[in-house]
């Protein structure tokens, strides 16, 4: 699997996508100087995650391209600055086999329902599983490009730009919070909740949070003694209860748009979301296989916004709903 610093994702004109994917990039040095005789070398040790044998089998069978998209040999000489695009291989990959759905497309905007388990955009494990790959390949839309994230282990909407001259003004929207999202949870029960009752609950969480420094695929809050100034806010509301079960359906309402950021607020209120593997403790690591029998219990379930190009209100809803009722269920069709 090729990783590197050195290495970006980036497509040009001549360089076409491949079952979805985009082209990654590597640039060589700008140097009078040349370090490596052929493509071969410099691949080699740029990326040195991948063996030499197998860049020696993609340069013969045409898989790596200059910047003119032509097809470079074992042998082809390197020179100053010269871009080498080349194609991700994932060996094994997991397959997700949750389908998405689209709910809208118009000539700016595609907004798609996605499933449990399936990472947004290519990295790590996944390539071509991904939400962004399989669109690509069913649109047909080469430049189409997420304007927000949800976790992989999210489900729900997604909202994609069609125009790279609009992406900044779509990305502007989350960017300074002007777009209103509401998501949707299964979690234990609040302590001390009138069971006579309606379920009436609400709090709102707010907390600095940071990178887990034990555990990079973790967040954490800040104790309070540290005095670090709040950085995320989480809406709680409780809509529904099973009190058979201790299980409540939950709408979350994030004001902030940190990594984990709902999770992490549930878990300190000791509300821990129903199959979150990371949350309050780590069950099961991020190269671990997914468990689609338990997947997290977390909808992102709609989306608000002025669209700042068409200037029409967008309100999308997500089709699919969590099943409080059994409590482990996935997310499916509504």
């Amino acid at each position: 699997m090729a990783q590197s610093t050195a290495a970006t994702t980036a497509t040009t004109a001549p360089i076409p996508l491949r079952n979805g994917v985009s082209a990654s990039c590597v640039v060589l040095p700008s140097s009078r100087q040349l370090l490596w005789p052929t493509v071969l070398d410099a691949l080699a040790a740029r990326l040195p995650g991948v063996e030499r044998s197998e860049w020696q089998r993609r340069l013969a069978a045409g898989d790596v391209l200059d910047a003119q998209g032509q097809p470079l040999r074992v042998d082809s000489p390197c020179h100053s600055g010269m871009r080498l695009f080349y194609w991700r291989h994932v060996p094994d990959e997991p397959e997700v086999p949750f389908a998405h759905a689209v709910l809208f497309q118009d000539a700016h905007l595609v907004v798609a329902d996605k499933p449990h388990g399936l990472p947004v955009v290519p990295g790590g494990r996944y390539v071509q599983h991904t939400l962004l790959a399989r669109l690509k390949r069913e649109l047909d839309l080469p430049t189409l490009t997420p304007l927000h994230r949800i976790d992989r282990e999210t489900a729900g909407l997604v909202v994609l730009g069609i125009r790279p001259a609009e992406r900044g003004a779509y990305q502007r929207l989350f960017r300074e919070r002007t777009i209103h999202k509401t998501y949707e949870a299964v979690a234990p029960l609040p302590a001390g909740l009138d069971a006579s009752t309606p379920p009436s609950w609400h709090t709102t969480r707010t907390s600095h949070l940071r990178e887990d420094p034990a555990q990079f695929f973790r967040m954490q809050e800040a104790a309070e003694s540290e005095g670090l100034p709040p950085n995320s806010t989480t809406h709680c509301t409780l809509l529904a209860a099973d009190q058979r079960l201790n299980l409540g359906l939950y709408r979350l309402e994030p004001i902030t748009g940190k990594r984990h950021q709902l999770r992490v607020h549930m878990a300190a209120l000791g509300l821990p979301l129903v199959g979150d593997a990371f949350y309050p403790t780590v069950l099961r690591g991020p190269d671990e296989a997914d468990d689609f029998a338990r997947p997290l219990q977390l909808l992102a379930r709609s989306l608000a916004f002025a669209d700042p190009v068409t200037g029409q209100e967008r309100v999308f809803v997500s089709q699919r709903s969590l099943c409080l009722g059994r409590g482990l269920a996935c997310a499916g069709a509504a």
